[in-house]
């Protein structure tokens, strides 16, 4: 038996990274997972298809996470589909850089609207059938720079610090019947990290106490717990898979 049998999970921003690790760990457990995906059709569909040949159920499911219409009709095609959403993890994200004094309006409302807003309107439109429900889960994929911050990366983390104070506010508000936390990983090897220079990645990893950056199965764990019974007692909570990066 799977930790995550007999249950369903909406994975936002599931075509790639840590969203689609997390999607396919939740099916290996047993769940039936949800890809959404904004604009990468086709690797959302290889996610779910190869989530199909392992022997689990998946749909890739289209909609920008900023969009309320969008979120709107996700959420009802995935109800529609397989009856429930148990587990949400609000992963979708985009990460740019600029100095502040450089940053247009449009490069903030957009980072603001799809990695704090996009977790808001998801949220506000999946929550009410688990509280009919009596139960459920939300996981707010978050950063470490959400409580340490970065330079020129001040829009990514004001979001990445309001998902942290959202998922606390939210917790206090929907139990005892939904667990909501959030997960801080730090710097992850991703397509997120494809532009980095050697020079950047060697002080960085000379700054980590583990002395390495993170690969998406540092994440998975992680989100498959708070998903899982072996998370219940867990609501409010930031777990920081970083390698030690930011310690709080």
């Amino acid at each position: 038996m799977g930790k995550l049998d007999d249950t369903t999970a909406l994975v936002t921003g599931g075509s790639r990274g840590i969203g689609r690790g997390i999607a396919e760990g939740f099916a290996a457990e047993g769940a039936r997972a949800a890809i959404n995906y904004r604009s990468s059709e086709d690797a959302a569909r290889e996610v779910a298809e190869s989530i199909e040949d392992d022997g689990g159920e998946a749909i890739a499911v289209e909609a920008d996470v900023s969009d309320p219409e969008a979120v709107e009709g996700m959420v009802a095609k995935c109800e529609d589909e397989f009856g429930r959403i148990d587990v949400l993890v609000n992963n979708a994200g985009l990460l740019t850089q600029s100095p502040l004094v450089e940053m247009d309006l449009d490069q903030w409302r957009d980072t603001i609207d799809t990695d704090l807003t996009g977790t808001f309107l998801v949220t506000r439109n999946v929550v009410p059938g688990m509280l009919d429900s009596g139960s459920g889960k939300v996981i707010n994929v978050t950063s470490q720079l959400g409580i340490k911050g970065a330079e020129e990366m001040t829009h990514y983390s004001a979001a990445k610090g309001g998902v942290i104070s959202f998922t606390r506010a939210l917790a206090r508000e929907v139990g005892p019947e939904v667990q909501v936390n959030a997960i801080a990983p730090g710097p992850i090897e991703t397509d997120m990290l494809d532009d980095i220079t050697e020079e950047w990645r060697e002080n960085k990893e000379a700054e980590l106490p583990l002395e390495r950056l993170g690969a998406v199965e540092d994440v998975v764990p992680t989100a498959v717990l708070l998903a899982s019974d072996g998370g219940d007692y867990y609501t409010g909570q930031t777990l920081s898979p970083d390698g030690g990066d930011a310690m709080h």
